[in-house]
């Protein structure tokens, strides 16, 4: 008996080795298709509906979302309010997005599919509540407050939004966060909307999806009225949850439903309609993939409590930052230039952070009052972009060097996202109640897309052999190939290379909700000889808290300049609990010498990729050893 329980050990073993199959080495990322003036804005198409949310679908198409409005385009009889772009035809179509997505929140699940979550009761013209909430004249616009619509972005032109199940709650500016096991969290919001929220349509509770049951009440969110709409929320390596609304923070623990308060937010009000620029900072082996949250601009004054001129309140400068795994206390960095709100804080691969869009005074929001400009609660434009470098001294991370303006104004309703070739995609701006132009119309809505060019654009990209299609939590390393053209005829500037991955996020209201980067740990040998290089590259860390599961871009980068990222999946495509594995040891960094490298890497890079790849050979190796065990633990069963 005790043998036959061993071999039925083996073979069950065996089947799980020989159902490791080895993940796919993509072709190495070309250049990029462009070229710009680096520093600055280039006009280059239309996004067909205005840009209030917006996200990178695939490497190849971005999908809008806007409100219910007056849209030119049509699509199954009534104006489309979504839309799907191609960035290398510069061509877009218009999408059914099936109900009133306004001011709905999103993200991306761990097996790809991007939800969009909650939205508005069905309107007419001018924003006004329709007749029927069902459907009909003139927008055919169905209530989307307990919509969740899902999207499995394809570069066919054929992908289109499907209705899942409805809430049992109405989520009008709800926050979407992907958590570890790759379903998401969602959190807040309320039943009609308004510049702010108030106690009679308050929603102050979160869900799951997919669905774990009946939403679950938050004092935190209760308390924060009426500043709790689109909490501001990062799922740290703690697998904790730190939000962040009115002058509060707290660390939610989404298992047990605790919460744990910590200092409130010192300077201005961050959460919408203040609407700071958030972001968090690289995840790094230098800093143990500690999570820090950077907060800029937003307001200083409670102005939602009186009836005055918002749109000349002027709009705060004011950064601080927050290590909440480590303390609860902030800690104030560097001022903006000037003060803002409304701007959009986007990781570059680089590791520093574009800050873009928004206004010098005012607020997010729109109305008719008669202090508003137009209809705009915000006014005097901030055009000139702003480069924030982590790693830089205090008092000298802030630079607008090098940097020209753009010419377009991105007030309420605007976003951005980091693009596969390193520069960033611009879109939106709509603080109108539907669709607004013409010469007298200062903020109208915007179609305009433009593309901004980090100061890395037009140099050489690094084109790197060897990277996988698939990273695991854990699990053998992996060797990827650089040429000396990769290195800049220089083997030393192995260096200076690092390999990153950057969930880009889904951009609303001044958020990216789950935009991360992560860089992963490496080492290098170097080889003198003909100048190349290989990195030995370690798999996203065994924590999924540090990276959640499903697609995101994976970047090389040398000597400051990326290779154009390509898109893979992390973890293990599919919602749950994900493996964790051991991380694979590394080898030390080494540099060999003109005859050494001679003799032993003369045909490195043209080796990567193939059959002489390590992860490859090591997982074939797994393969072969998995099916060995089972052919041979199922001879020995049939012996007993």
């Amino acid at each position: 008996m005790a043998r036959a329980s061993l071999v039925l050990l083996l073979v069950s073993l065996a089947d799980v080795l020989a159902q490791q199959v080895s993940p796919t080495v993509v072709s190495p990322p070309a250049q990029p298709s462009y070229t710009g003036t680096l520093g600055a804005f280039e006009l280059i198409g239309n996004s067909l509906v205005s840009a209030q949310q917006m996200f990178l679908g695939t490497a190849d198409r971005v999908f809008f979302l806007d409100k219910v409005e007056n849209n030119a385009a049509k699509i199954a009889g009534h104006p489309a309010w979504a839309s799907e772009y191609a960035l290398a035809g510069d061509s877009h179509r218009a999408m059914d997005a099936i109900t009133n997505t306004f001011c709905a929140g999103g993200t991306v699940l761990g097996d790809g599919r991007w939800i969009n979550i909650g939205g508005n009761k069905a309107v007419t013209y001018g924003g006004d509540t329709a007749a029927s909430q069902f459907g009909g004249g003139p927008y055919d616009d169905p209530d989307g407050g307990k919509s969740i619509r899902e999207l499995v972005p394809t570069d066919d032109g054929e992908c289109e939004w499907t209705s899942g199940p409805e809430m049992t709650t109405r989520r009008w500016y709800p926050t979407v966060e992907t958590l570890q096991d790759g379903s998401a969290i969602i959190i807040g919001g309320c039943n009609d909307g308004g510049y702010v929220n108030s106690a009679n349509q308050d929603n102050p509770t979160y869900e799951f999806y997919p669905s774990t049951g009946a939403p679950i009440n938050s004092p935190f969110l209760a308390a924060a009225l009426p500043i709790n709409l689109y909490p501001l929320t990062w799922l740290l390596p703690s697998g904790l949850l730190l939000m962040q609304a009115n002058r509060a923070t707290i660390l939610l623990d989404p298992r047990s439903h605790k919460e744990y308060k910590l200092d409130d937010i010192p300077d201005a009000v961050r959460a919408y309609p203040a609407s700071a620029g958030t972001v968090m900072l690289p995840l790094t082996p230098a800093n143990n993939w500690t999570a820090t949250v950077l907060f800029c601009g937003g307001a200083d004054n409670d102005y939602w409590k009186t009836n005055w001129d918002i749109a000349a309140l002027p709009a705060s400068s004011s950064c601080v930052r927050l290590t909440p795994d480590i303390s609860g206390k902030y800690t104030r960095d560097d001022s903006l230039p000037q003060g803002r709100s409304m701007p959009n804080l986007i990781s570059l691969p680089d590791g520093r952070v574009l800050c873009l869009n928004g206004a010098r005074t005012g607020t997010a929001g729109y109305g008719n009052e008669t202090w508003a400009v137009g209809m705009s609660y915000a006014d005097n434009p901030v055009l000139m972009p702003v480069m924030y470098d982590p790693g830089a001294a205090a008092g000298a991370r802030w630079s607008s060097a090098g940097l020209s303006a753009s010419t377009v104004p991105r007030m309420y309703h605007s976003s951005a996202t980091l693009l596969p070739d390193g520069s960033v995609l611009v879109a939106g701006s709509n603080p109108n109640t539907d669709y607004n132009v013409g010469p007298k119309i200062k903020y109208p809505t915007e179609y305009r897309l433009e593309r901004f060019y980090p100061s890395y654009y037009n140099a050489r990209r690094p084109q790197p052999v060897g990277l996988l299609s698939q990273l695991s939590y854990g699990g053998p390393s992996f060797d990827v190939t650089l040429s000396a053209d990769d290195l800049l005829g220089d083997a030393r500037n192995a260096k200076n290379a690092s390999v990153v991955i950057i969930r880009t996020g889904f951009s609303t209201h001044s958020m990216n909700m789950g935009q991360r980067f992560v860089q992963l740990d490496s080492t290098y040998t170097a080889f003198g000889g003909n100048n190349s290089a290989t990195l030995h590259v370690s798999q996203v860390p065994p924590n999924a808290a540090i990276l959640a599961p499903g697609p995101a871009l994976l970047f090389v980068v040398v000597a400051g300049v990326p290779s154009v990222g390509v898109q893979i999946m992390v973890g293990s495509g599919k919602i749950g609990v994900q493996k964790m594995l051991p991380i694979g040891d590394l080898p030390e960094s080494s540099f060999v010498d003109a005859a050494a490298s001679a003799s032993n890497n003369g045909g490195a890079r043209q080796g990567q990729g193939t059959d002489s790849s390590g992860t490859r050979l090591e997982l074939g190796l797994g393969l072969g050893l998995g099916l060995g065990l089972a052919l041979g633990a199922r001879t020995l069963l049939a012996l007993f």
